[in-house]
């Protein structure tokens, strides 16, 4: 897949789950259960150990049925070795142009972290596929429509805080998609399910 088709998935449900654990055993857990809810793109966060071998194990087992990436990329080095993990996208919460260039130079594409407008024209100028809000939580929906009439071309993806009862006005305010973590995740699998199929 090219690097705008693997964007395109990635962010095709509107959602990007986000599995950040204290252990390999965790969160394979945690995004089975997120996978089986019908997510269909999710991040494993680099804090997260044994994360790479989680993204490995897990791209075996899904096939094409889910996309599957490294978040918390936070330079060359770990961007590279999420490309030999498999990683189908990377995600990161500052602005390193070696993570975009890293990425982009075996054809992921890269969702690096912006918080004002001159990081955000400085990511898309890197050649960012997509933009992370982060931490959301300090901003609200409205930055995202305020940034986007006079960056319309900003496709945003607030991270960090999103509520299942945020997600709709993030949306609305014109966000491409919102990543979640434990506000998504939490919970047994039936929890998770429902909370899934609410918020899709």
């Amino acid at each position: 897949m090219y690097r705008w088709e693997i964007t395109r998935a990635a962010l095709g449900q509107r959602v990007l789950a986000i599995v950040r654990s204290d252990s390999y055993d965790h969160a394979h857990a945690t995004a089975d259960n997120l996978l089986s809810a019908g997510i269909t793109s999710l991040e494993i966060s680099l804090t997260t150990p044994f994360a790479l071998e989680a993204v490995t194990t897990l791209i075996r087992e899904v096939g094409d049925d889910a996309v599957i990436g490294a978040g918390t990329v936070i330079d060359a080095a770990s961007a590279r070795m999420a490309v030999d993990a498999g990683a189908r996208f990377l995600v990161s919460p500052s602005l390193d142009p070696e993570v975009i260039r890293t990425g982009h130079r075996y054809g992921l594409p890269v969702f690096p972290g912006v918080a004002t407008p001159t990081e955000a024209v400085h990511a898309m100028e890197l050649g960012a596929d997509a933009l992370k809000l982060f931490p959301a939580s300090a901003y609200g929906p409205r930055w995202v429509s305020d940034v986007r009439a006079a960056l319309p071309q900003a496709a945003v993806i607030p991270t960090g805080g999103v509520t299942l009862a945020e997600a709709p006005d993030w949306i609305a305010a014109g966000a491409v998609a919102c990543g979640m973590g434990s506000a998504l995740s939490e919970g047994d699998r039936d929890t998770v399910a429902k909370r899934a199929a609410e918020l899709l």
